[in-house]
């Protein structure tokens, strides 16, 4: 923690495993220190952890680097068991850094950056994976029409869809909206031609 005589004493909480603790995209008004427990990092979909990026456990800081660069969480964060946490406000967090000598301010800042940029990459590269199994789907049910068009035919909705692909629906509408901006889909409806079945492939990881 940074000590401060001016900054009040975090407030101490506790969570049962499963407990949402930070949602990404979420900019709290408080940063978590865990005292004692694990959590689980990652990426949420449909209510359900499908991406974990890692596990701490405690003694640690869950969101000091987003709370530092001024960021919204960049993962979920859920207690895999019961977590000992304490809640310090933001204004008194960014008050006890800024009470730190500049070195260690300095030294502190460029981790945190370094932090957000590795996992703000490896979220990226989950989103080219749900690409990729995306691709892999319309592949897999395309037929060819009698003029050779390549064609998907899509018989379920598209939460249904989604949850076969272990993605959320708006993952899901992403993606596609994704591949039909760069010409790798097209038509509208149920039917979805594929004019350009090679590019697809290359996305799918089969090119």
């Amino acid at each position: 923690m940074f000590p401060s005589s001016s900054t009040p004493a975090p407030t101490k909480t506790e969570a049962p495993a499963g407990e949402v603790l930070r949602e990404r995209h979420q900019r709290p008004a408080s940063v978590l220190y865990l005292d004692s427990g694990r959590v689980l990092l990652g990426v949420r979909d449909d209510g359900q952890l499908r991406h974990q990026l890692g596990a701490v456990e405690g003694p640690c800081w869950l969101d000091a680097a987003p709370a530092l660069l001024g960021q919204a969480c960049m993962v979920d964060m859920v207690a895999d068991t019961r977590v000992l946490l304490r809640r310090m406000p933001l204004e008194a967090f960014r008050s006890g850094f800024d009470s730190l000598p500049s070195p260690a301010r300095a030294l502190v800042y460029d981790m945190a950056r370094g932090y957000c940029q590795q996992t703000e990459l490896a979220v990226s590269r989950l989103a080219q994976d749900a690409e990729a199994r995306c691709a892999q789907w319309l592949l897999r049910h395309a037929q060819q029409d009698d003029a050779g068009t390549m064609r998907v035919t899509l018989h379920q909705r598209k939460r249904l869809i989604a949850a076969q692909l272990g993605i959320a629906p708006e993952t899901l509408s992403r993606v596609l909206r994704h591949l039909r901006d760069h010409g790798l889909i097209s038509g509208t409806g149920n039917v979805l031609n594929l004019p350009r079945p090679g590019a697809l492939q290359v996305v799918a990881g089969v090119g």
